[in-house]
């Protein structure tokens, strides 16, 4: 090999290990993703608070709309910590804990077309919510505004459907779960 042939293969060398390096780069969006949680979890509390302050001067509707504020609010949690762990595992690096066995039984095994499907089934769930909610108050909104949310729901639904559709037709094969 010659003197060019191997400055050209350390170079290769060192791109490819820059690049494989700066998968390290989506840490900081983890963690922020982490501090949302926590602002998430406190605004849970604060709703909650509120939900059962009025306990007893609300009606059975306020009760049932903060209930499915708090349902949301977990929903979104749940989807956060969903795309902490398993983006960190399927691009940074692997999670130790996975092998303790102190870990949802999903870690390790959710790649990236598997997370887009849970959040855009979380996405459907979360417009389901809202859509329930705009039903509750129903003498409060419009018609329009009312269609207009079923349709952007439809629009959710309907692009969960295909992006289902498509996975299983690219890469069920590959899976072995």
């Amino acid at each position: 090999m010659n003197g060019a042939a191997r400055f050209a293969r350390r170079l290769e060398r060192a791109i490819e290990s820059i690049l494989f390096a700066s998968r390290w780069l989506l840490v900081p969006f983890y963690l922020g993703l982490a501090a949302i949680l926590i602002a998430l979890g406190l605004g849970f509390f604060v709703e909650a608070w509120h939900l059962f302050a009025r306990l007893f001067t609300d009606g059975e509707s306020a009760l049932i709309l903060g209930a499915l504020s708090l349902i949301d609010i977990v929903l979104v949690g749940n989807l956060i910590v969903m795309v902490i762990l398993s983006g960190y595992e399927n691009f940074v690096s692997t999670i130790e804990t996975a092998k303790t066995g102190d870990s949802p039984a999903w870690m390790g095994k959710v790649d990236a077309g598997t997370l887009k499907l849970k959040v855009a089934a979380s996405i459907v769930a979360i417009s389901s919510i809202h859509l329930l909610k705009a039903f509750m108050n129903v003498e409060d909104i419009g018609n329009d505004k009312l269609v207009l949310m079923m349709a952007i729901h439809m629009v959710f639904v309907i692009s969960a459907l295909l992006l289902g559709w498509l996975d299983k037709i690219a890469f069920a094969a590959h899976r072995d779960h």
